[in-house]
């Protein structure tokens, strides 16, 4: 699908098809990557650490957040 670059101030941006959108899953954000000369568009993931602080929690409930090396520093 050829679409064309439109101005937004000195940028250019892309619209993209509402289609396209509901097929990628993006929401409000996206990453951007150029990998080897190519435009890659992902969704952009959540925060950082987001769902840690339940999955810590389970871990802890199936008493699986013991310390592996008993030699670390607690």
């Amino acid at each position: 699908m050829k679409v064309k670059l439109v101005r937004i101030g000195n940028s250019r941006g892309l619209r993209l098809p509402k289609a396209v959108i509901r097929q990628c899953g993006f929401g409000e954000a996206v990453d951007l990557a150029v990998e080897r000369g190519v435009l890659v568009v992902r969704p952009a993931e959540g925060p950082a650490r987001e769902g840690w602080r339940d999955a810590f929690g389970r871990m802890a409930a199936h008493g699986d957040d013991r310390l592996l090396d008993p030699s670390a520093p607690a």
